[in-house]
């Protein structure tokens, strides 16, 4: 009989212990998850109250931030975007997420030391630890990564939007010049050979696509310029093309006395054939911009015609077949550039449909995802006179455009003759296609371009 009573109270014993381990391995899950949902709420409850509010305080303060940053997003995106680019701010959210993370990890290692793991048995103890490993793992990588994507954002701006002279918009449109240039060893300097001037509208973001030739010839230039004063019938040299501009002012850059000669004076010329005032270039090494394609895992066209790829000083090692498909940085390259079987009038078309595509199919999520990669490809293919102060204007004006077709002019024949191009007629084909686009012009006004249609 006392034998049945001994046993009876061991066993009640027994129970008693596992409710009890049952109990305290709950407990230490419910702390987990408050110092998840709510950090420093575990503290408040059962450690130290003091840190419980300091934490609490502190993740409050930042959903608080989260909140108006949000609602001033939605109220002026552009100084988001200027908050988002500025420097110092940059180098102090670095810090504090830095800081947010080492402490959210305290918080959870301190959560599963106030969920008593002596008192668990094997089992719970090895989930409990498991867990709150597993979250602190979690918040440092989220936090550690955030940190990280604001360091390379920054120095990415400081490395590529170098320049601190900031232009207004002209008659409302900020107006760039796209330059891609291709330097090889069978030609002097590096030439630009592919040249686009985006003309965007300041307030709408509505854009028109510029092709420039170039081949084009007898170039003029501003008048009193020091390409004007060298060339006053024009650019009317042996082999002197557009394209040209560039190599011929760098190789006399003594008789300039600025940094950037060549660019300098592009830009001059472009003005001068199309009538608009250029606020900023942007220099594109072509080979970069097949990098930056693949860090973005390709590029989706419509390719309108059987394409070679090489023969540019090399035999032609494969084509690029006709059809809707996903082009690789190497073949959207070779789509935008070669021209063994195809003339230099198909090859702009093309490369607008490569940068058109471009603009429409590059998505936040797919930036934020390959940040590191777009940005060693951009640092070595881009080189721009754009300010970083200017950052916020273009970024909102990119997320304006993306969302309207872009209207596409090209001074190729029949249109233009760009033996002897009438600079007059080029003026106006570019004002008629502004107007266009901004609906200033007669809605049946038609837009003139050559038949080279966008993807």
């Amino acid at each position: 009989m006392n034998n049945d009573r001994i046993s009876a109270l061991g066993g009640s014993y027994e129970n008693a212990d596992a409710a009890s381990s049952r109990i305290q391995f709950r407990r230490a899950l419910v702390l987990a998850a408050m110092t998840v949902v709510l950090p420093g709420s575990a503290q408040l409850a059962q450690g130290n109250r003091r840190v419980g509010r300091i934490a609490m305080r502190v993740f409050f303060g930042v959903l608080a931030f989260l909140v108006l940053f949000a609602l001033l997003a939605l109220l002026d995106r552009q100084a988001v975007f200027g908050l988002a680019t500025n420097s110092a701010l940059l180098t102090l959210g670095r810090w504090v997420l830095i800081a947010l993370a080492i402490g959210w990890v305290a918080l959870i290692v301190d959560a599963w030391r106030l969920g008593r793991p002596r008192n668990l048995n094997r089992q719970h103890l090895a989930i409990s630890t498991g867990l709150h490993g597993a979250l602190a793992i979690g918040a440092a990588a989220v936090l550690f990564f955030a940190a990280h994507t604001v360091s390379v954002m920054n120095d990415f701006s400081d490395t590529v939007f170098a320049s601190s002279t900031v232009s207004k918009p002209h008659d409302g449109r900020y107006n760039v010049l796209l330059m891609g240039t291709d330097s090889g060893k069978d030609r002097s300097g590096m030439r630009p050979d592919s040249l686009n001037v985006a003309s965007i509208d300041a307030e709408t973001g509505r854009a028109v696509l510029i092709g420039l030739p170039r081949n084009l010839q007898d170039i003029p230039f501003p008048a009193g310029s020091v390409m004007d004063k060298e060339f006053p019938n024009g650019f009317n040299c042996d082999g002197c093309y557009l394209n040209a501009v560039n190599t011929w002012a760098n190789d006399h850059a003594d008789l300039f006395g600025e940094p950037e000669p060549g660019i300098d004076a592009t830009m001059g010329a472009v003005e001068e054939i199309t009538g608009l005032k250029l606020n900023y270039y942007a220099m594109v090494n072509m080979k970069g911009f097949s990098k930056l394609i693949d860090s973005v895992g390709g590029v989706r066209l419509n390719v309108r015609e059987r394409t070679a790829i090489g023969g540019i000083g090399s035999p032609i090692r494969g084509y690029i077949e006709a059809g809707d498909q996903k082009l690789s940085g190497d073949k959207a390259l070779w789509y935008a550039r070669s021209r063994v079987q195809n003339d230099d009038w198909s090859r702009m078309g093309r490369q607008k449909c490569v940068m058109n595509a471009m603009v429409q199919q590059i998505s936040p999520q797919k930036v934020l995802l390959n940040m590191q990669d777009i940005a060693e490809s951009s640092s070595a293919m881009l080189h721009t006179s754009i300010p970083r102060q200017d950052l916020n204007v273009f970024m909102d004006l990119a997320i304006k455009t993306k969302s309207q077709p872009i209207a596409s002019v090209s001074l190729v024949p029949p249109v233009i003759y760009t033996g002897d191009p009438d600079f007059n007629k080029v003026r106006r084909l570019i004002t008629t296609a502004i107007e266009k686009s901004e609906g200033t012009a007669a809605q049946n006004a038609p837009l003139i371009a050559a038949n080279l249609p966008l993807v």
